[in-house]
């Protein structure tokens, strides 16, 4: 999971403007409100399940996907004249963590996303890249207001999460990325590709489970060493 769209800025803001900040439980209704305008509605995996419309204006199950870690002091949000303008949605990873989020999924469109990521966790197996690494940081979810997007904020979330990262003691950090964009913005930031897996040769009793638009054809995972 992660940033859906491309940039399209239309109000320009300076470093000095806005402040990155640690998310804490207070902040989970903004947060959530932020998720539903910017980012569930356009994620590919999302918008090709119709997981979110008029219809069915929430999940549940993504929601707590979302916003599981918010008590760990790890989700990191972007705030312009006191509103929230970014987040990086972030969660903590030791080593020889099991993945058990599709166990936990009821809705049945969820759960085909949560089986997708537990099996991207398996295959990629990141800590096999830093033998000597004991825990890592994973950001699920960035996403940036729609209007401020393309002016840098989206680094600099990950800049400070990399921050966070090394005080904490982790030895490198990894991205999911369902998005065609989110995987360039990474490339941009140094991060390696490490998995890729085709949407088209993700398949369950013989069909194709995903189909979303171009260009997102495939999950991705990247990962950046944390250096001391």
């Amino acid at each position: 999971m992660d940033m859906a769209s491309p940039p399209t800025p239309t109000t320009p803001v300076s470093p000095d403007d806005y402040e990155i900040q640690i998310a804490t439980v207070e902040d989970k209704d903004d947060i959530l409100n932020f998720l539903q305008t910017f980012f569930f509605k356009d994620e590919p995996l999302n918008k090709y399940l119709g997981l979110i419309s008029e219809e069915r204006p929430r999940c549940y199950d993504l929601e707590d996907f979302a916003l599981k870690d918010i008590d760990k002091e790890v989700t990191l949000k972007a705030v312009h004249n006191g509103r929230i303008i970014g987040v990086c949605l972030n969660g903590i990873l030791e080593k020889g963590y099991i993945d058990e989020e599709e166990d936990e999924v009821k809705d049945e469109k969820f759960r085909k996303i949560a089986k997708l990521l537990g099996r991207v966790a398996v295959e990629s197996d990141v800590f096999s890249k830093f033998p000597d690494a004991k825990r890592a940081i994973t950001t699920k979810i960035i996403s940036v207001n729609g209007t401020y997007r393309g002016q840098g904020i989206a680094r600099e979330l990950m800049n400070k999460t990399r921050e966070l990262a090394k005080n904490l003691g982790c030895g490198f950090m990894t991205v999911d990325c369902t998005s065609h964009f989110t995987a360039l913005a990474l490339k941009k930031l140094g991060f390696e590709l490490v998995y890729t897996l085709k949407y088209a040769d993700y398949v369950d009793n013989g069909e194709v489970v995903f189909e979303p638009e171009p260009p997102h054809d495939a999950v991705t995972v990247y990962v950046q060493r944390i250096t001391v």
